[in-house]
C-alpha cells in the first residue's frame, strides 16, 4: 500500500508516536515563522525558556500585521522583535517587506519541509509542497528551541482535481467550492491533499491561494505536490536548488475522496458572516456594493495583481465604490511598478495600500455603516472588518475588480475573452529588507529593549485539586477567536499587554464579561460546537487565563484553539451528550471534584455537578500522556522550561 504525500513528510519528520490516525505524534520542525501580532509574546516565551539560539533550519520573524502606528506600542513591538531576531538567530523581515505567507512562499519555503507559524494561514506554504501548519505562539517558541511539535495524526482527504479552470474562474473559486462542500468544521483533524491532472494546470500562487484558505475548513493543513510547476516557480525565484519532486504514491489510500472538475466551476462568493456560506453569482443576484478590497495573504500575488490591473486598465472605479489594493510583498509591488500594472491601478482610481495585512485584520479600510464590501480575503466573521454591521463577501480578485467598475457584484465572465497571464521566468530579487541575525559570537552584545506596553506572560498555576467555579459566560456555536479576542486597529496594539487586552475579551458577545470574570476570580466558560475557529492567536487563551478562567466546556473545539487552551493551562472539556449544553445557564455554579486526581489517573470521562440545578453532566477530558502532564504543570511554558536546556 502506497503512501500519501502527507504520510511521506510526516514519516520523515516523526520523532514520537506512530502514524496511526487519531493518536498523538511529535514531529521535527524545520522552519518557523511569526508575525508581529503574535510574535512579541512568542519571543517573550522563547526567552523564558532560556534557550540562547534557535535550533531550526530557518526561523523568520515578520512585521506585517500591526503596521499602523498611531502610538508607540506597535513600533516598540517591532523594535523588540527585531532585536530578539538578531540576538537569537532569526531572519527579520522588516515592515514594508510584505505579508509573512507571501514572502515565505517567495523566499524561504522548501518542498518537503515542515513549517509551523504563529498565524493560522501558515498552510499557504502547502502550495509549494511543504507541510505547513498554523500553531499557537508558545508551540512555535518550543519548536524554535528544538522541541517537537505535537498534533493528532490526521486523516488525509484527497481532493482530486480534473479539467482546467474556465476563463475568469479563479483558484479562489476552487477553495470556495471545497468550503461549500466541507464546511468550516469539515476539515478538523484532517489534511487536505490535492491530486489529479487538474493540479498541473495551477501555478504555485494559485495553489497557495487554495492552501491558504484551507485554514477556514478547520483543517490541520493543505498540501499540493511538488512538481515541474513548483520547480519553475522556485527557479524564477532563483532558488531552484531547494526543489525536490514530491507526490503521493499512485496506490496511496485516503480516508476520503472529493472530486472536483475545474472546468465546471463558476465564480462564487462567501456571503456574510462565514467563509462556508458560499453561493454563486446567480444565487446572490444584483447586489449593490460600497467597497472593494483586494489583497491579503490569500490573493496578493503578482499573478493576482496582473489580472486586476488588466481588468482596470483604461477604466474608472464606479463613483459609489471605494477600491483599495494591497500588493502582498515588496517583490510584487516592485514588479507591478516596473511592468505598468501599478500605474493602471492608480489611473483607475484604486487606493494603493502598503504591502501588509491591513483591512483583513481590521487595520484600516473599515466599510461604512452596514456597508457591503467585496474582499479577496479569507475571513468574513461579523465585526472583523472593524464595522460591526459591515456585510463582507469573499470573492476572487477577478470578481472584485470587475465589480469595482460596475458598482454591483459582477460575474467576471462578462468581461469577454481572457488573455493568458504568465508568471515571469525571473522574479525581481531584492532581499534588502530582510535583516540577518548576529553571528553567534556577537549575540551577547545585542541588547533587547522592552517598551512600556510589553508585559510578561500571565502568571500560571498547576491544575487545581477541585474546580468549583461559576459559569462566567455561555455562548453558542461557531464562536471564533475574533469573538474571544477581537482584532482591529484599536485592540491589536495591545497584543503585548495581556492585562490590558483582556479588557476586550469576549466584548463582541458580552461587554461585561471581562469585568465579571475578573471579579469572580475563578470561572468556567460554556460554549457550543466548533468553539475557537479562526485565527491561531493564543491571546484567545491567554486573556481568559489572566481573567481566571479555569475550564472551557463546549460541544466541540477547533484544533488550534484547543491546543492553545492546554498550553495556557485551561482545562478543555466537551459534552458527552450535546443536549446537556441546555442544562447549564450563565451564572450556574459548576464543580469538577478531585479533577487533578482524575487527570493524573488518565480518566477521560469526568462528571460536572451543576450545584445550582443539581444536574450531573458527563464530560470528556481527552488528554494524552504529554498533554496531561502539560495540564498538571499549569501550561506548556512551565512544562517545557527545563526540558529544552
Amino acid at each position: 500500500m502506497g503512501l500519501t504525500m502527507t504520510e511521506k513528510i510526516l514519516s520523515a519528520h516523526l520523532v514520537e508516536g506512530k502514524l496511526e490516525r487519531g493518536t498523538e505524534i511529535g514531529i521535527r520542525i524545520d522552519q518557523t515563522l511569526t508575525q508581529d501580532a503574535t510574535g512579541t509574546m512568542a519571543y517573550l516565551e522563547f526567552e523564558a525558556m532560556g534557550v540562547p539560539r534557535v535550533r531550526t533550519e530557518r526561523s523568520v520573524a515578520y512585521i506585517d500585521h500591526n503596521t499602523l502606528q498611531n502610538g508607540f506600542e506597535n513600533a516598540d513591538d517591532h523594535r523588540f522583535i527585531g532585536y530578539c531576531a538578531k540576538k537569537h538567530g532569526l531572519f527579520f523581515s522588516r515592515p514594508g517587506n510584505g505579508i509573512c505567507h507571501q514572502v515565505h512562499l517567495e523566499r524561504f519555503g522548501i518542498p518537503g519541509k515542515t513549517l509551523i507559524g504563529s498565524d493560522s494561514h501558515t498552510p499557504t506554504g502547502g502550495g509549494l509542497g511543504m507541510l505547513a501548519i498554523g500553531a499557537g505562539g508558545l508551540d512555535v517558541a518550543v519548536a524554535m528551541g528544538g522541541g517537537a511539535y505535537y498534533i493528532t495524526c490526521p486523516k488525509v482527504v484527497n481532493v482530486r482535481l480534473t479539467g482546467k479552470l474556465s476563463p475568469w474562474v479563479a483558484a479562489k473559486d476552487v477553495i470556495l467550492e471545497v468550503l461549500r462542500r466541507m464546511s468550516v468544521k469539515g476539515g478538523v483533524g484532517k489534511v487536505i491533499e490535492y491530486t489529479g491532472e487538474g493540479v498541473k494546470t495551477l501555478t504555485v500562487p494559485e495553489r497557495a491561494t487554495i492552501t491558504n484558505m484551507g485554514a477556514e475548513l478547520g483543517a490541520t493543513t493543505s498540501v499540493f505536490p511538488s512538481d515541474e510547476m513548483t520547480k519553475a516557480f522556485l527557479k524564477a525565484q532563483k532558488r531552484e536548488e531547494v526543489w525536490i519532486p514530491l507526490a503521493a504514491d499512485e496506490d496511496a489510500v485516503y480516508d476520503e475522496v472529493i472530486d472536483i472538475d475545474l472546468s465546471k466551476l463558476e465564480p462564487l462568493a462567501a456571503c456574510p458572516h462565514s467563509p462556508d456560506n458560499v453561493k454563486s453569482m446567480s444565487e446572490i443576484g444584483r447586489l449593490k456594493i460600497d467597497q472593494v478590497c483586494i489583497g491579503s495573504c490569500t490573493n496578493s500575488s503578482l499573478l493576482d495583481m496582473m489580472k486586476v490591473a488588466y481588468i482596470l486598465k483604461g477604466k474608472t472605479v464606479h463613483p459609489d465604490v471605494s477600491l483599495s489594493i494591497a500588493p502582498g510583498s515588496k517583490q510584487v509591488l516592485n514588479m507591478i511598478a516596473a511592468n505598468g500594472c501599478l500605474g493602471d491601478m492608480i489611473d483607475a482610481g484604486a487606493r494603493i495600500l502598503e504591502s501588509a495585512c491591513g483591512p483583513c485584520i481590521g487595520m484600516g479600510q473599515s466599510p461604512n455603516s452596514a456597508g457591503i464590501s467585496l474582499r479577496t480575503f479569507n475571513r468574513n466573521f461579523e465585526g472583523r472588518s472593524g464595522t460591526k454591521d459591515g456585510q463582507i463577501y469573499l470573492v476572487s480578485p477577478e470578481t472584485a475588480a470587475a465589480s469595482a467598475l460596475t458598482g454591483y457584484l459582477t460575474d467576471p465572465r462578462t468581461l469577454g475573452d481572457m488573455p493568458e497571464f504568465k508568471l515571469p521566468e525571473v522574479f525581481t530579487i531584492n532581499d534588502n529588507m530582510v535583516t540577518l541575525p548576529a553571528e553567534e559570537k556577537d549575540m551577547d552584545s545585542v541588547e533587547i529593549k522592552l517598551g512600556p506596553n510589553i508585559k510578561p506572560y500571565p502568571e500560571t498555576h498547576p491544575l487545581l485539586e477541585t474546580i468549583d467555579a461559576p459559569v462566567s459566560l455561555k455562548v453558542g456555536d461557531n464562536i471564533t477567536t475574533d469573538h474571544i479576542m477581537p482584532a482591529g486597529a484599536k485592540i491589536l496594539p495591545l497584543r503585548s499587554n495581556i492585562p490590558k487586552i483582556s479588557e476586550h475579551c469576549f466584548a463582541v458577545c458580552d461587554e461585561e464579561f471581562p469585568k465579571r470574570a475578573k471579579e469572580l476570580g475563578r470561572s468556567i466558560i460554556v460554549g457550543g460546537a466548533n468553539y475557537g475557529q479562526g485565527s491561531s492567536r493564543e491571546h484567545a487563551a491567554l486573556a481568559p487565563l489572566y481573567l481566571g478562567v479555569k475550564a472551557v466546556l463546549v460541544k466541540s473545539f477547533a484544533r488550534i484553539h484547543r491546543a492553545n487552551l492546554i498550553n495556557a493551562g485551561i482545562l478543555p472539556l466537551t459534552f458527552v451528550n450535546e443536549a446537556d449544553y441546555d442544562k447549564i445557564a450563565q451564572g450556574d455554579q459548576l464543580v469538577l471534584a478531585d479533577v487533578r486526581k482524575a487527570v493524573e489517573a488518565g480518566k477521560t470521562e469526568l462528571t460536572v455537578i451543576n450545584k445550582t440545578s443539581g444536574a450531573e453532566i458527563p464530560v470528556l477530558c481527552e488528554l494524552t500522556g504529554r498533554t496531561k502532564d502539560i495540564m498538571l504543570a499549569g501550561g506548556l511554558l512551565d512544562y517545557t522550561r527545563e526540558t529544552l536546556k
